[in-house]
């Protein structure tokens, strides 16, 4: 196995399967986004537009680097191959990250006036390569030909790759509301299925490459371990599942100024702003396989290099333990704020932050995002065009729509379009049945 090639081939399968992706940018802050608002911040399960949301299928991915910059126009050919394509990036410390989350057969309905319950299903899988060095990572994926001497340090390199399914219970309640300010809450708790995790780390891993003698020199240690190893070409095994907890908590404001309308059908705020933690929890796996590599003050040779695990068994000493390693969830903080500008036109603002450090062995992270998205909402129809400003120097410009049962976008589709150097992308899809509101409700 070489782990890197792997890692990079999982996160162009998720873009393959699921057609680009990331977590429903743009479309989530819409008042009729239902279930898929509740993932955001499960307050909006409460005072919603709809009297049941039912959800049939929503699949939404994301993926990108800073290390490779591509030219979408030309991933679409037969026999590509992404390294000839992209346009390399490399630096002292590369990121690679992906993530896929399909939400499936799910339901939200009004128990009364004040209270919302609602059911989520979901599966989620997330792969990420954090502060690799880019040259380190250029001549491992291409078996060191036609590689010039470098140096490298990858202190605090860490890799997770982590499969799971989720069954969510989610309840949402008024808790103030005097017709010009409005307070809701919401928390969904989560049973969590682990289907697999795959890890690369080192504290500390350093030293040069000479091009003419084809040697390294190497300093450190690096670990690597599995448990139901997803970088083999095998489907997840779902039949061998470890069991954890989660929780998502949100608040939501809404500022009704001069507020006269009634009934749970309409859009009642000037402005609306939302806070959530999403993702607490973890998945604990007792019997992990875990590989220590010594690299300390050894010079190998690197001709006829073809697989990374090859390489280090052949030439490192290295012990073999069985361990229980806890998984925590991509944990993150989000923020968002909607301005009613007049009918039927809006303007958005939400921020996603990782809770998690960049350096954290064993888990996994989202990418820090800013994202600006006017829109156009009415009950049957929304269209957005989101602009994000995401972590690793990468803004992208997209669009979507929502008609009826039907939600279509993708947050950087534009500006993948225009651009020949995009470092992410993503498409999301989904399709259910609406039952919207009365303009009357007790």
């Amino acid at each position: 196995m070489n782990y890197f090639k792997s890692l990079t081939t999982i996160t162009f399968s998720l873009f393959s399967y699921l057609g680009l992706s990331q977590s429903y940018v743009g479309h989530s802050i819409d008042n009729y986004s239902g279930i898929i608002g509740v993932i955001d911040n499960p307050s909006n399960i409460v005072d919603s537009r709809f009297k049941t949301d039912i959800n049939l299928m929503s699949a939404s991915t994301f993926i990108g680097s800073d290390y490779y910059a591509i030219d979408f126009g030309e991933l679409f050919g037969e026999d590509v191959d992404i390294d000839n394509t992209a346009q390399i990036s490399a630096s002292e410390k590369n990121n690679f990250f992906s993530n896929a989350d399909i939400i499936g057969p799910s339901f939200m309905f009004n128990i009364n006036a004040n209270n919302s319950i609602g059911v989520i299903t979901r599966l989620r899988g997330f792969a990420n390569i954090n502060n690799i060095n880019g040259s380190l990572f250029e001549s491992l994926n291409e078996s060191f030909d036609e590689t010039n001497d470098f140096d490298f340090d990858s202190s605090n390199l860490v890799s997770t790759t982590h499969a799971w399914a989720e069954l969510g219970i989610s309840y949402g309640r008024i808790l103030y509301d005097d017709y010009d300010h409005f307070l809701k809450g919401g928390i969904t708790l989560k049973l969590l299925q682990g289907a697999g995790v795959s890890f690369f780390n080192s504290p500390g891993f350093s030293g040069n490459y000479d091009a003419s003698a084809q040697t390294i020199t190497t300093a450190g240690s690096i670990n690597y371990g599995s448990r139901n190893d997803i970088y083999e070409d095998d489907p997840i095994d779902f039949d061998d599942l470890k069991t954890g907890f989660g929780a998502d908590l949100g608040l939501t404001y809404e500022w009704r100024r001069n507020n006269t309308t009634d009934g749970k059908g309409h859009n009642k705020y000037l402005l609306k702003v939302g806070l959530a933690v999403t993702d607490i929890g973890s998945i604990t796996y007792d019997d992990v396989t875990q590989y220590n590599y010594d690299l300390n003050n050894q010079t190998e040779s690197t001709i006829n290099y073809n697989d990374t695990e090859e390489f280090l068994n052949e030439n490192y000493s290295f012990t073999e333990i069985t361990k229980k390693i806890k998984v925590n969830l991509p944990t993150a903080l989000r923020l968002s704020a909607d301005y009613h500008i007049d009918r039927s036109i809006y303007l958005s603002l939400q921020g996603a932050f990782s809770l998690i450090k960049n350096n954290t062995q064993f888990t996994n992270k989202i990418n820090n995002a800013v994202t600006i998205s006017p829109r156009i909402e009415t009950k049957w129809f929304s269209f957005y065009t989101p602009v994000s400003f995401r972590q690793y120097d990468d803004t992208a410009w997209g669009a979507g729509f929502r008609l009826g049962p039907l939600t279509l976008g993708s947050s950087s589709i534009l500006s993948n379009v225009i651009s020949d150097n995009s470092k992410s992308t993503d498409l999301y899809v989904g399709l259910k049945i609406p039952i919207y509101q009365s303009k009357k409700y007790n």
